[in-house]
């Protein structure tokens, strides 16, 4: 027992530095993360290029490719916003800000126990993240470009040379490390496809149910508002429900109760916050066989506390530390089995 201990204290002192790590370089680490999950999914398509090709062309075509898509969806995004800038900025959120600027309004009446000033930040949030997008690009250029650079070095080398760090990680680890290591791995691997996949098909469900949403809201513009709710939910810090809010806001600006009802009922509740609360958790739980109520905790944690890496690593934690525990105690099932029986056959005549 004590070799083995013994054999694990070079073990603890890289996952020790590795948390470290991870705390002093979290803002630029979260790229890493998200490079790291994308490589591990996209691992076999590298693994049948390599029939035809070298490894590091195949490593290469794959991150070009992901390069092309990317900036391809966030062409397409910016200009679907671009065309509606008037809509946005004039319409809802200028009506919006008269709205807030009324002296006769109070936020308190409404049951909102938020100040004005508040809101009105929020507001400039929102108006800096969908209208004026460019200058907020332009004052992180540096910062975005640089997380981009490291997004996609990461990406191209982990593709490269994930399965041999991988494999030689595995060799220098204690046996009883070991065990886990190849246990885990394959849940990591599909709690990773599962996740990516879900998110990808709420965003795409949450376009088309939107749109009666919108029909009977009666404002037209039927498409965009769906397609606002649907980036909103692609992007795992924001969810659909700020799109709902935003023109939730609207709807009450204009005095449209009848608006403000169908958005809370059908749009937040019904849109929003059931795929957050129910379809997500129980998609992604049923895959790894973990209770949803569990899987939300771990999803919703996982944001909340670390932001765009803790749409990965919340569900992926709390997937790992329920399959850990399983783990460790079928092994003690295992081990205290045997000793059980053998006192059975003792005491029997």
């Amino acid at each position: 027992m004590n070799r083995v201990d013994k054999d694990l204290y070079p073990f603890f002192i890289v996952l020790f530095l590795s948390i470290v790590a991870l705390v002093l370089f979290w803002s630029v680490l979260d790229m890493v993360i998200l490079a790291a999950s994308l490589a591990v999914i996209l691992l076999p398509l590298h693994h049948r290029l390599l029939r035809y090709t070298r490894p590091a062309l195949s490593a290469v075509i794959i991150t070009f490719c992901l390069m092309i898509l990317l900036a391809g969806a966030a062409y397409v995004t910016l200009m679907i916003l671009q065309a509606n800038t008037g809509l946005l900025s004039d319409q809802i959120f200028g009506t919006i800000h008269l709205w807030l600027e009324n002296p006769t309004m109070h936020p308190g009446a409404f049951g909102v126990s938020i100040s004005k000033d508040t809101l009105n930040l929020w507001l400039d949030k929102g108006d800096a993240l969908f209208v004026d997008y460019w200058t907020t690009i332009a004052n992180n250029l540096l910062l975005n470009v640089f997380k981009g650079f490291v997004f996609f070095t990461a990406f191209f080398l982990l593709l490269l040379k994930g399965t041999a760090i991988s494999d030689r990680i595995y060799q220098h680890l204690p046996q009883p490390v070991k065990r886990y290591w190849y246990q885990l791995t394959p849940v990591t691997i599909d709690t990773l496809y599962v996740i990516y996949i879900v998110q990808i098909a709420i965003a795409v469900l949450t376009f088309f149910i939107a749109i009666p949403v919108f029909y009977l809201l009666g404002y037209g513009n039927i498409l965009f508002y769906s397609f606002l709710a649907a980036l909103c939910e692609a992007i795992p810090i924001l969810g659909s429900s700020v799109a709902f809010i935003i023109i939730g806001a609207y709807a009450l600006a204009l005095g449209d109760l009848r608006g403000v009802l169908i958005l809370f009922i059908l749009g937040y509740i019904v849109v929003s916050a059931l795929p957050e609360i129910f379809i997500r958790p129980v998609l992604v739980g049923r895959r790894v066989k973990i209770h949803p109520l569990i899987m939300f905790i771990g999803i919703i944690g996982g944001i909340l506390t670390m932001g765009i890496a803790g749409f990965v690593l919340g569900p992926l934690i709390i997937v790992l530390l329920m399959k850990s525990y399983r783990i460790w105690t079928d092994d003690r099932k295992g081990a205290k089995g045997p000793t059980e029986q053998d006192a059975a056959r003792e005491t029997s005549p």
